[in-house]
């Protein structure tokens, strides 16, 4: 058994609230296991330089670690971005570009900001899963103010799948998945997988931290990551459901 006495196949429990936030076009505080992230979805009547006049929209993404989010305080990245916060921030806005059909969105830009609260590992992962839910809210309500063409039905969403996403890893050639803090910092493997509800893969990052792996693994991995993506997946529906989505 594990830490936090789960099996190796289980992920840990997933709450979602949608609407957590007064202001923004589309919010959510996502709970996986003791990692607590609030996503935001804000949007702009504008695109980047390369997509004016092409009709697209654009999505992208902000990651930042709240100071108390840990044991040892983070410092602000009040300047600059550091390495890591870029690299997870454009993880985050490639996950949530597959699921929109763009071209449908007009030219408008949604930024969602992934803010983390309490991190226990998982919280890129946790942010691509509680983005999609703000996202997904933020295009209803474009769509209900006229913002989103009407010309495919009144019901239309430019959204071609939903996307989730969970770590994957191996830890004393134990493959587990959802790997949490104390797991994460003892990994040998360490995968993040991003995936649609009918098993197509989005995203696959994986590292052998302190061992090599082969294709066998990564195929358990796939397996394993996408059985546990089904409990993301129902509860995303679940809070879209409940917000009338």
């Amino acid at each position: 058994m594990r830490t936090d006495g789960r099996d190796y196949f289980e992920a840990r429990p997933v709450i979602i609230q949608p609407n957590y936030l007064k202001y923004s076009y589309g919010s959510a505080l996502i709970e996986v296991g003791d990692t607590r992230v609030i996503c935001t979805a804000t949007i702009e009547n504008r695109v980047p330089f390369f997509l004016k006049g092409s009709g697209s929209g654009w999505i992208t993404a902000e990651y930042g670690m709240l100071p108390g989010s840990t044991k040892e305080r983070i410092p602000r990245e009040i300047y600059r971005p550091s390495g890591r916060t870029q690299e997870i921030q454009r993880l985050i806005g490639r996950s949530l570009r597959a699921a929109v059909e763009l071209n449908n969105l007009g030219e408008y830009s949604i930024t969602i900001d992934c803010d983390i609260l309490q991190a226990d590992g998982g919280t890129r992962t946790a942010s691509v899963t509680g983005g999609y839910v703000a996202l997904a809210i933020a295009l209803s309500k474009m769509r209900k103010q006229g913002l989103i063409s009407l010309a495919q039905g009144p019901g239309f969403l430019p959204i071609k799948e939903p996307v989730a996403a969970i770590s994957v890893g191996m830890i004393k050639n134990k493959k587990m998945v959802d790997l949490n803090y104390l797991e994460d910092s003892k990994a040998e493997v360490d995968f993040n997988l991003v995936m649609t509800p009918s098993g197509k893969i989005v995203e696959l990052q994986g590292t052998g931290e302190n061992q090599v792996f082969n294709r066998e693994d990564v195929n358990d991995f796939m397996m394993m990551g996408f059985q546990a993506l089904k409990k993301h997946f129902k509860a995303q529906q679940e809070a879209l459901h409940s917000v009338g989505i």
